[in-house]
């Protein structure tokens, strides 16, 4: 075993090739999704096998089956659960609202059930949540929800920096248990005034392909990504 790291560095991957990569390059935790044109949507199960073959880190799942933060079909998202856990994932990504702007906590208490148990990382819906405080104390009793991947604000961490530095300081107060882990416009520039703030969880996408969503993930981008967290 290394050295505990300073932070937790957690990369988007859409196949193999973008696995290995990240973790060659330092990532601790990948985000499994498709579709990035849709901002990222639940990958085939073939595609979790082959990654989970392929490396030995963390693996989150997306559920997601549409573009937008609407649950849609939850028959089929607790479906494709219980086929992704039967393939033997163990840990998940989801968030959904209702047309209120408030968590759909009938949707997101089905799949956790369906999950029985598994960690879980409610995604950036809630930087389009009507009122953060609201939904995080909407979830606080749901098993397993132990990070909430933010940028603060819809528009990106430039513009949620401050709710991010505020939330931090919250930690432990009631809703305010999960590990925030910031991603959705993060630049390295962001990192030292996250870590002042405690903040120990990041989550980079196009930040570790320089050539764009259409190429792999790059080795070195992610080293240098993890070069800086462990700084």
């Amino acid at each position: 075993m290394s050295e505990r790291k300073s932070a937790v560095l957690e990369v988007i991957a859409l196949g193999v090739e973008d696995a290995v990569a990240a973790q060659a390059g330092g990532a601790d935790r990948l985000e499994l999704v498709t579709d990035m044109a849709a901002d990222g949507l639940t990958p085939p199960v073939k595609t979790f096998a082959g990654i989970r073959a392929s490396v030995d880190i963390s693996l989150r799942v997306m559920l997601r089956l549409a573009d937008g933060f609407a649950a849609g079909d939850v028959d089929t998202l607790v479906r494709v659960a219980g086929e992704m856990r039967s393939a033997g994932a163990d840990e998940f990504v989801l968030g959904f609202l209702d047309e209120h702007g408030s968590a759909d906590l009938a949707a997101v208490e089905r799949i956790v059930a369906e999950l029985d148990g598994c960690r879980w990382t409610f995604h950036r819906a809630i930087d389009r949540a009507a009122d953060r405080d609201a939904l995080r104390k909407q979830l606080a009793d749901l098993p397993g929800l132990d990070a909430y991947l933010t940028a603060g604000s819809a528009a990106g961490v430039d513009d949620g920096l401050s709710t991010l530095v505020v939330e931090a300081a919250r930690s432990g107060e009631p809703g305010y248990e999960p590990r925030i882990m910031v991603g959705g416009g993060l630049r390295l520039d962001h990192v030292p005034q996250l870590r002042a703030a405690g903040i120990d969880a990041f989550h980079i996408g196009g930040a570790a392909r320089p050539g764009g969503w259409s190429g792999p993930v790059s080795v070195d981008a992610v080293r240098q990504w993890r070069t800086v967290l462990d700084a």
